[in-house]
């Protein structure tokens, strides 16, 4: 009995929907809407038939089951109202765990949580390859360590090693070349201005003024770096 009391619901609902206009209200819901609460009503009412005939003379357990299914689909209702906001702070929450994790904000900005160091620490990518860059107002260049320029398609064989860089272990030499894509978040550079390092002189590679120069604004907020593009790429 439940099953034809289902089908009928969804023939009688399929057939409104075929025999209305296009875009015309229907019981003063939009076509979506009505389809939408036509299906659901579909599923109460097997649900309803369907405990009905299971705690037929139980009707304190039916009422403990229903009362359960009502709260996951109410727990279902909120997390897909709220799926932006709680994106949100699961975001916030990867940013705290993982440093170096870029995130995009709302505003369109690529964010990034301090390191206990106090340091910010990016994962970037260099021509498409994963790299991890420190952020350094002070260095006037992007620079790369030769181990990383190989992985991105850079020969280090053929550069000319005569540009000094200061590096946590002292004055170094570095090489002038280009990284065609250095891309953080939902930002994207071409051709940026490089200088890579002698093979075993740097440990870490650093995001320097010639990417940070390009972008449109770059600010501490609450311990997260925050990065804005120009939106030109």
């Amino acid at each position: 009995m439940g099953f034809v009391l289902v089908f009928g619901l969804m023939a009688a609902s399929l057939i409104a929907l075929l025999a209305g206009e296009d875009g015309k209200p229907i019981l003063g819901l939009s076509p979506d809407q009505f389809a939408q609460a036509s299906m659901s009503g579909a599923i109460l009412v097997a649900l309803v038939g369907s405990m009905a005939s299971r705690f037929r003379g139980r009707w304190l357990e039916a009422f403990r089951a229903l009362a359960v299914w009502a709260l996951i689909f109410l727990g279902f209702g909120v997390v897909y109202a709220y799926r932006f906001e709680l994106q949100g702070v699961a975001d916030r929450l990867l940013l705290e765990l993982l440093p170096g994790r870029v995130a995009t904000t709302e505003a369109g900005e690529a964010s990034v949580a301090r390191r206990r160091d106090g340091y910010y620490i990016l994962d970037m990518t260099a021509n498409g390859v994963a790299m991890r860059f420190v952020f350094d107002t002070g260095a006037s260049n992007v620079v790369v360590r030769a181990e990383d320029a190989e992985r991105i398609g850079i020969d280090t064989r053929g550069l000319t090693y005569n540009v000094p860089v200061s590096t946590a272990n002292g004055m170094a030499m570095a090489a002038e070349a280009r990284i065609a894509t250095l891309a953080v978040g939902n930002i994207m550079e071409r051709n940026v201005r490089t200088l890579i390092g002698r093979p075993g002189a740097l440990r870490e590679n650093l995001l320097g003024q010639s990417f940070l120069e390009r972008l449109a604004s770059y600010r501490v907020e609450n311990d997260r770096l925050l990065l804005k593009g120009r939106g030109r790429n």
